[in-house]
């Protein structure tokens, strides 16, 4: 008789056990040799030294199928204890799951080139307009490299500029204040993570989120590094972040150049870089547009009527210009 405690790391204890431990005594149920006693993440097992050794493989199984997919049926334990693949490991271009199973994949081909210029870049600049995925995949790229241990945190940033609006005072701490700023990545994270394990993660500092500031002297390595909202920054703010890029670190750059929120005549940030880093080696660019749109699709009208404003606005803008131009010539 052996004794051994097996804990389940990085992962929800109540998904592996399941309702009312339902999954855990289909565990026990198929381990008759084995007295199997389970308290919070830690399982302790007495009994038969073969039986033991299967039980702990399998085990470890069930653990990596409960981090990959945030979810597990009895069907699932019972094909990975007969050594067979489970439906879910089927399916076939998945990035990561989110908290309720269901696989978050590439929904347009831009979208692919998102994923396919992560694969052969440390730095990637992905830009289009409103909901077209970029962040939303960024932060599924890097929780997809969080879970394989291919990095050891991620790191989150945004600008804190206010979008068009004066909010005056603001009340709480210091992260009351900023929390508005950056709530949008906090919707993508607790789309993907368990919530007591993302605030695990976030409390021992493997997922940051910080306004760009922030970012100021640090060097970023074994992480990926996600900079949302570019357009919002000065060239002198984005030159600071880009230059924070430590070993094994990946660095992905989104923005939306129709959605400005600088100071009147302030020069964005991400304009300027596009234009100096466009042939550097080791750089994937990615553009998304309306086609890439994968909210709702009131998203993807609204977005044309404004790009046909504008164009109607520039060409009128060029036609008054070209006639005071004419004006002046004829003046001479």
């Amino acid at each position: 008789m052996i004794e051994r405690h097996i804990i389940l790391e990085d992962i929800d204890p109540v998904v592996f056990y399941g309702v009312g431990n339902g999954h855990l005594q289909i565990i026990k149920s198929l381990y008759p040799k084995l007295r199997i006693v389970a308290r919070d993440n830690v399982i302790r097992v007495l009994g038969d030294e073969e039986e033991m050794a299967a039980f702990e493989e399998n085990v470890e199984k069930i653990r990596r199928h409960v981090l990959k997919f945030n979810n597990i049926n009895d069907e699932d334990i019972l094909d990975i204890v007969k050594g067979k693949q489970t439906k879910a490991d089927s399916v076939k271009g998945v990035i990561v799951y989110n908290i309720s199973g269901k696989p978050i994949k590439c929904k347009s081909e831009n979208q692919q080139q998102l994923v396919d210029a992560y694969e052969k870049n440390d730095m990637i600049f992905a830009t289009g307009p409103a909901g077209t995925g970029k962040t939303y995949l960024s932060i599924a790229l890097a929780v997809r490299a969080l879970k394989e241990k291919t990095i050891r945190k991620i790191i989150l940033s945004r600008p804190a500029v206010e979008a068009g609006e004066k909010l005056g005072f603001l009340p709480g701490d210091m992260k009351d204040k900023i929390d508005p700023y950056l709530q949008p990545l906090y919707d993508a994270l607790e789309d993907m993570l368990p919530a007591v394990k993302l605030q695990d993660m976030m409390e021992k500092n493997i997922i940051q989120i910080a306004p760009l500031a922030f970012m100021r002297g640090r060097t970023l390595s074994d992480a990926v590094v996600i900079l949302d909202e570019a357009q919002n920054t000065t060239p002198a703010q984005i030159r600071m972040f880009l230059t924070r890029m430590g070993w094994n670190t990946k660095m992905i750059i989104t923005g939306d150049m129709t959605q400005i929120d600088l100071p009147r005549g302030q020069k964005s940030g991400l304009t300027e870089a596009l234009d100096i880093l466009k042939d550097v080696e080791g750089i994937g660019f990615v553009k998304l547009g309306q086609k890439d749109i994968v909210r709702h699709k009131l998203v993807t009208r609204i977005v044309n009527a404004y790009d046909a404003h504008d164009k109607t606005q520039n060409e009128a803008h060029d036609k008054t210009q070209n006639e005071a131009h004419d004006k002046t010539q004829n003046l001479k």
